[in-house]
């Protein structure tokens, strides 16, 4: 190995200790009482929580409403096995029957 290159040290070269670990760590490690008295997130920043929650909003003009069909195995077998959009080539077979 050339004597310019720097060498470094991976964790799986070497073996760290606890000690190691907590001498550069600034976050403790939580023990358990702390642990039995922690909280939902939702619980604690219910706003915020709803914020973050990713959802589609409500349409502007609905085109499609969702409902329950039972269809045969093969049916829906078959479908699916033509790959992705099989629902909506479904939905074209019926709007043409």
């Amino acid at each position: 190995m050339p004597k310019n290159k720097k060498q470094t040290v991976t964790l799986s070269e070497k073996a760290y200790t606890a000690a190691d670990v907590q001498a550069v760590s600034d976050t403790p490690e939580i023990t358990a009482e702390q642990f039995a008295q922690a909280k939902p997130f939702n619980d604690v920043f219910p706003v915020l929580a709803e914020k973050m929650r990713r959802a589609r909003g409500p349409q502007k003009a609905p085109k499609k409403i969702a409902v329950q069909l039972r269809l045969d195995r093969d049916v829906v077998e078959r479908f699916r096995a033509s790959g992705k959009g099989w629902q909506s080539r479904i939905n074209e077979i019926l709007k043409q029957a």
